[in-house]
């Protein structure tokens, strides 16, 4: 917005073109409300007060998109989009894998499981007519399979790059999963740790918010060998701190995303003192 405290967000913008309205939108101010309609009026920008509605609803839903382009071409969205992507390929290969057995299980009393199986199968050669369809299928699971693979090795590539403190403490996977979990790293940098210690059990949250289940003690984090690794009267204790560590690196990443080899070389030292609990016959304080 122009600094003319007589003029609006359209001073300066083509009316015909708005290229120039997202930048006007975006880093505008006015110290006080104004009649912008009849404003725009006399300045010609436009003719009467529905014709500033029409171009002001142009000019924001533009801006908006531009904004939601940009964002979503970001680094850290891609890797929410890659890894989401390689979610569904794994889930999507095991479902149609369970399927192919089941009907190869028909005509095929050695058929096999799995995409192992469903990858044998493909490679056949020599299949009577009415199973051409079966190993078509086994062909699709083999793909989905494969495409699975490529994006995890492309998740394992790109997160040490995109948030290199979480990917060296959580692995680039587990990292990759709690960026997209909760919506991109910024998002992450500024949740606090007890809602990255539970993110992906937000069922079992909101039944415990029903008074239906106990407090979840942790949600993906589980899969990480600092909690997964801990007896069960400690666990809790294991996922506060990992989830600890992992905040202050999902801060790190996003403000300044210089590598810090101390968060992982404390975080140790703390997952170290709590599993040292069960020999000395502590228990969780949960």
């Amino acid at each position: 917005m122009s600094e003319n405290p007589d003029r609006g967000w359209f001073d300066d913008v083509d009316p015909d073109g708005l290229e120039g309205a997202r930048e006007a939108i975006d880093e505008g101010r006015a110290d006080a409300p104004a009649d912008w309609p009849a404003l725009a009026v006399e300045a010609g920008f436009v003719a009467d007060e529905d014709a500033y509605y029409d171009q002001l609803h142009e000019a924001t839903t533009t801006a908006a998109r531009e904004t939601i382009r940009e964002r979503e071409a970001a680094d850290d969205r891609q890797l929410v989009h890659a890894v989401r992507a390689m979610d569904d390929c794994e889930r999507t290969a095991n479902e149609l894998a369970e399927r192919l057995a089941e009907w190869a299980g028909t005509v095929d009393p050695d058929a096999g499981t799995g995409v192992d199986y469903a990858r044998e199968l493909a490679n056949r050669d020599d299949v009577p007519p009415e199973q051409r369809r079966l190993v078509s299928l086994a062909g699709r699971v083999v793909s989905l399979a494969d495409e699975a693979e490529a994006l995890r090795a492309f998740v394992e590539e790109r997160t040490p790059v995109i948030a290199p403190n979480l990917a060296a403490l959580a692995g680039p996977v587990l990292a990759a999963r709690l960026v997209s979990l909760a919506g991109g790293l910024e998002s992450l940098a500024k949740k606090p740790s007890g809602t990255v210690q539970v993110l992906g059990a937000e069922d079992a949250l909101f039944a415990h918010l029903h008074g239906r289940a106990p407090s979840p003690k942790h949600g993906i984090i589980y899969v990480h060998d600092a909690v997964r690794g801990t007896p069960s009267e400690n666990r809790g204790s294991a996922a506060r701190a990992l989830a600890g560590k992992l905040a202050i690196a999902a801060r790190v990443d996003h403000y300044s995303g210089e590598l810090k080899p101390e968060l992982e070389a404390e975080l140790d030292e703390r997952i170290a003192t709590i599993q040292a609990r069960t020999d000395g016959g502590g228990g969780d304080d949960e």
